[in-house]
């Protein structure tokens, strides 16, 4: 008899922790993988604008999100407003990485000065925005972005960050929350479960004390799991690779972000992944993976209806 009690002393476990999930309190069944396919940097350039209207005419994906202080902005926001039914939200950026192909604040420069290389533009990279920015500053920034997304096409559906630079240092994230609390746009943050915890400790990001407990205190949304597709040799193993990913998504609501872009030859002098983002343009119209997906009984969503469901159930009382 001992074994079977362990047996179901452990699927009792498991049962209760697939209802603590945020597809569980959101009203999905109890154990189903719900996954938003969601395409970053759009706005950067011409290339991922046209992979990003593709992908969502097309119901290939369900978001995307747009760097407001980039050259290709604004064609976006023009279309959105044509499109309002997407969603369509706020890549926050407070860098700007490539050799060539730059942008710089959306505030006026005097009053953020920490965010500024010595080129004036957007630092390269986290470091850089994290050795030399204020919380003040980046608060600046982060609201002239939003504000300025607000004026110039629908309601975000929601806001994330660049290189991760919001998850920088507990203070930045802090910001990054309040805003998406004072404007009620949601924020693309994890559960601080001791499993998420680990998993992103282990590559590099300060999930210290003061960080949990500032995404414990966040009372909107939260994902329990988020991925990004993996770099690969050719586009069978990235395909195989985000096979490899679904297959291991436990129950709970993911997030699986990419950077989708048709070729040109603008796009290959603008960076040296290119390859990498014009596979990520093909593989979610790729038949095959579509298939997969089926087979893989994927629920799938967007940041509008995760917010539409919060809204409307008991899942914010208990958050």
């Amino acid at each position: 008899m001992r074994p079977l009690i362990l047996i179901l002393f452990a699927a009792s476990i498991c049962d209760a922790e697939d209802q603590q999930t945020w597809s569980a309190r959101l009203g999905w069944p109890v154990g189903t993988r719900v996954l938003i396919l969601h395409a970053d940097d759009i706005g950067m350039c011409y290339e991922a604008n046209v992979a990003a209207k593709n992908y969502l005419q097309n119901n290939h994906i369900q978001s995307a999100a747009l760097m407001v202080p980039c050259p290709w902005y604004n064609e976006m926001a023009d279309w959105y407003k044509q499109n309002p039914s997407e969603d369509l939200g706020l890549h926050l950026a407070l860098t700007s990485e490539w050799k060539w192909y730059r942008w710089g604040p959306v505030a006026d420069r005097s009053t953020v000065p920490g965010l500024l290389d010595k080129d004036n533009y957007l630092h390269r990279d986290v470091r850089g925005v994290a050795m030399n920015a204020s919380p003040k500053e980046i608060e600046v920034e982060l609201r002239a972005q939003i504000e300025k997304a607000l004026r110039s096409g629908p309601r975000p559906g929601h806001i994330d960050t660049h290189m991760g630079t919001l998850y920088a240092r507990p203070d930045y994230t802090e910001v990054y929350l309040n805003l998406a609390q004072e404007y009620r746009i949601p924020a693309m943050v994890i559960e601080a479960s001791p499993e998420t915890i680990s998993k992103f400790r282990e590559q590099g990001y300060p999930f210290n004390d003061d960080m949990i407990k500032v995404v414990k205190n966040y009372s909107l949304p939260k994902l329990d799991d988020f991925h990004s597709i993996e770099f690969a040799d050719d586009y069978q193993q990235k395909k195989q690779k985000f096979y490899a990913q679904v297959k291991s998504m436990k129950s709970g609501l993911h997030e699986l972000i990419f950077h989708p872009s048709i070729e040109t030859e603008g796009l290959r002098n603008i960076t040296n992944s290119w390859k990498q983002r014009v596979w990520e343009a093909q593989m979610f119209a790729d038949p095959e993976v579509q298939r997969f997906l089926e087979i893989e009984k994927i629920e799938f969503t967007n940041w509008k209806e995760i917010m539409q469901r919060f809204e409307s159930s008991d899942a914010a009382g208990k958050n």
